[in-house]
């Protein structure tokens, strides 16, 4: 796995004068942990937006806060999409050494006979897996392959997943990942007689007393 170190600096500009610092070129931040004291940071916007957009919840990056290196997580990434640009970025800061949970991508390939044969639609449950491990165990995706969905009805679940060595799934392992479904439901349509049109009655009895009026 390659190094990923994306350089910082503290900063105190917090509240709304953090406006100013993202039009100086700077994207804010924060670092957090269990035994770490959470400290405010400032990173390059520049090359924060070409490295943060490759990283997975599992990645670890390596944080040179001012010559210190912290290893850490992304955990929550907050972002203008009208300017399609990050605008502040949580990480969690790591331990190498102890194990910690963290939720896994998946990542689906493979072509699904069952689309080609039975013109099914492949439905995605989840889209990500929760797992333990030491940091360095973490896997940045878990690959699922489709082509073993041949017909309408046949699924993938957690179960089927390759977990790598060292790593605890936390996942219940009998929850869906993705399943071939129908893409329509035959219609029956329902038959119905025509109704035969209705006569209109004409009373007898009310017929006779009419003609013996006309005669009076």
């Amino acid at each position: 796995m390659e190094k990923i170190v994306l350089k910082a600096t503290k900063r105190t500009v917090i509240g709304k004068q953090v406006s100013q610092l993202r039009r100086a070129g700077q994207l804010p931040g924060v670092i957090y942990g269990h035994n770490f004291e959470p400290v405010n940071i400032a990173m390059e916007a520049h090359n924060a937006q070409l490295v943060i957009p490759h990283l997975t919840s599992s990645s670890i990056v390596n944080i040179d806060l001012e010559g210190k290196v912290i290893p850490a997580l992304v955990r929550e990434k907050q972002k203008n999409y009208i300017k399609n640009v990050f605008t502040h970025i949580d990480f969690q800061a790591i331990s190498l050494t102890e194990t910690i949970r963290a939720d896994v991508s998946l990542h689906f390939h493979g072509l699904a006979p069952a689309i080609k044969e039975f013109s099914a639609a492949i439905v995605n449950s989840i889209e990500s897996i929760e797992v333990e491990a030491l940091p360095n165990d973490l896997p940045e995706r878990i690959e699922v392959d489709l082509s073993v969905l041949a017909k309408i009805g046949d699924a993938i679940h957690v179960r089927d997943l390759i977990i790598p060595a060292g790593v605890t799934l936390l996942t219940d392992v009998d929850e869906m990942v993705a399943v071939a479904t129908a893409t329509h439901e035959e219609v029956v349509e329902e038959v119905v007689a025509p109704v035969a049109a209705v006569e209109p009655e004409i009373s007898v009895e009310r017929g006779k007393k009419e003609e013996e009026e006309e005669k009076k």
